[in-house]
């Protein structure tokens, strides 16, 4: 009878983790959501992403991403 194994154990069976370097991404974990955006956002974006090789998607949370690491604020003004 064959005992079955784990697939963590298979892989530190079959392979060398030994010099292995942790993904440096790893904690930058993404949630996926749905929102909604004016056509002229995305087209903007779309174009961008053409221009730069970088899919639309990245480009909006790139944007987004340095809002927040420069502790950007929002100036609305009803009128």
């Amino acid at each position: 009878m064959k005992k079955d194994i784990s697939d963590e154990e298979f892989l530190e069976k079959e392979f060398d983790f030994s010099k292995a370097v942790r993904n440096p991404y790893a904690n930058r974990v993404k949630r996926t959501i749905t929102i909604n955006i004016d056509n002229s956002v995305y087209d903007y974006f779309k174009n961008q992403s053409k221009t730069s090789g970088i899919p639309y998607q990245t480009l909006i949370n790139m944007y987004l991403l340095d809002c927040v690491q420069n502790h950007r604020e929002l100036n609305i003004s009803w009128k």
